[in-house]
C-alpha cells in the first residue's frame, strides 16, 4: 500500500509539474472562510438557516481571477457561451479588455488598476461556469471546446450551452457553487455570539447593525476604510477613474462579516441560488457601489433574470467542508477529478 501511495504521489507531482508549465496556467488563488455553527435558526426575514458547515470566498471573485478563467476556456477569443461581455472592456467600471490580435491564451487582459476589483457584467450562468471550471480541475487551458460537455458547461451545474432561460439547480456532489440565498445570508449576517450566545443576525454584512459610513477611494481604487470599521462602498461615494462611484479593491471597504467575508455589503451585488431549485429567477444580495447605505440591510433583496449583466453585479462562490485536498485526489489522476486543486492555490481561514 505504501509503495502504491508513493507511486501515486510521484505521478501526481509529475502531472502537476507538467500542468503548471503549460502557457498561461498560473495558479488561481482562492481564499476561503469557514461558516460554522450548523443548524442555526433563521432570521426574522425567514432566511439564514443552514444545516451544515460550508465555506465561502473571503472576497468577491475578481477581474484577475475571471480573466484567468476566460483565457483558459477561450484561448482563441471566440467567446463561447457569451462568457465575456464587451462592457468589461469598454465601460470605465469594467475590468477586462479583449484583444483579438493577442496570442492564443492571452486574448483577455486585466485593465489598469482593475485586477483586484470585483468582476462585474457577469450573469448567473457565468458564475455557474466558473464553478464548473473549478469542479473539473481548472485544467481547460488551451481548450477550444464549447459543447455541452466542455469543462465550463458541466460538473457543478449542467448548464450545457445555455446562455438564457432557466437557471438550473446545482448537481449532487458539487464542489463549488453559487451560494444558496440561505448560505449567503448566513455568511453575511449571522453571529453566534449575539443574544447572550444564543445567536442572532447583524443588520449589515460587515457585522454591524448601525448604518455604515461611505468609503471614498484613492486614485487606484482602494477603499479608504481598509479591512476594519463600519463602512461600505455604497451611495456613489467611491469616486475614482473619472467615475461618480465605482467598484473598489476587495477587502478595503471596512470590516468583514462575523465569519470573515468582506464586502458582503456594498461594492457589487452578488448572485444567490434559490435553494435547490431550477427557476427563471435568481436572487441578488448585498447591494453595490450605487446602493444607498440604508438599502444594504439584510431586509433588502432583489431577484433578476439569471442573464442580467450590469456594472453593479458580481459573485462569490461556496464550497463544502472539507475543501478537497491533494490527498483526496491522488487516486483520481487519470480523470483529473481532483476538485480543482491541481491548478489553483487555495488559502483558507477557519
Amino acid at each position: 500500500m505504501n509503495s502504491l501511495r508513493r507511486l501515486a504521489t510521484s505521478v501526481l507531482v509529475a502531472l502537476l509539474i507538467t500542468i503548471v508549465s503549460l502557457p498561461h496556467a498560473g495558479a488561481v488563488t482562492i481564499d476561503w472562510v469557514t461558516v460554522g455553527d450548523p443548524g442555526n435558526a433563521a432570521d426574522t426575514t425567514g432566511y439564514g438557516a443552514v444545516a451544515e458547515e460550508f465555506r465561502v470566498l473571503e472576497f468577491e471573485w475578481t477581474n484577475s481571477q475571471y480573466a484567468q478563467f476566460l483565457n483558459a476556456i477561450d484561448p482563441e477569443g471566440t467567446n463561447p457561451n457569451s462568457v465575456y461581455n464587451s462592457n468589461m472592456g469598454s465601460n470605465a467600471r469594467g475590468g477586462i479588455s479583449f484583444d483579438t490580435n493577442a496570442s492564443s491564451g492571452s486574448k483577455y487582459a486585466v485593465r489598469t488598476d482593475m485586477g483586484d476589483k470585483p468582476v462585474n457584467y457577469v450573469t448567473w450562468f457565468d458564475a455557474a461556469r466558473v464553478s464548473n471550471w473549478l469542479q473539473n480541475g481548472a485544467q481547460a487551458y488551451g481548450n477550444t471546446d464549447s459543447s455541452a460537455s466542455a469543462p465550463q458547461n458541466t460538473g457543478a451545474y449542467s448548464v450545457g450551452t445555455a446562455t438564457s432561460g432557466t437557471a438550473v439547480a446545482k448537481n449532487v456532489g458539487a464542489l463549488y457553487w453559487v451560494p444558496s440565498e440561505n448560505e449567503w445570508y448566513k455568511a453575511a449576517y449571522y453571529n453566534p455570539t449575539l443574544n447572550s450566545g444564543s445567536g442572532g443576525y447583524a443588520v449589515y454584512g460587515n457585522g454591524f447593525s448601525t448604518l455604515p459610513g461611505e468609503v471614498s477611494a484613492n486614485s487606484t481604487g482602494d477603499g479608504s476604510a481598509g479591512p476594519t470599521g463600519n463602512f461600505a462602498n455604497c451611495n456613489l461615494a467611491a469616486d475614482w477613474n473619472g467615475q461618480d462611484g465605482n467598484v473598489t479593491t476587495v477587502g478595503t471597504n471596512g470590516a468583514a462579516s462575523y465569519y470573515g467575508a468582506f464586502d458582503m455589503s456594498g461594492n457589487v451585488s452578488e448572485w444567490n441560488d434559490l435553494t435547490g431549485t431550477a427557476d427563471s429567477f435568481r436572487a441578488l444580495r448585498g447591494g453595490g457601489y450605487s446602493t444607498a447605505a440604508l438599502n444594504l440591510a439584510s431586509s433588502n433583496r432583489t431577484t433578476s433574470f439569471p442573464t442580467t449583466e450590469a456594472p453593479t453585479i458580481g459573485f462569490r462562490l461556496a464550497s463544502p467542508i472539507p475543501v478537497p485536498e491533494p490527498s483526496t485526489c491522488a487516486m483520481a489522476i487519470a480523470g483529473l477529478a481532483c476538485g480543482g486543486y491541481s491548478l489553483f492555490r487555495r488559502r483558507t481561514r477557519s
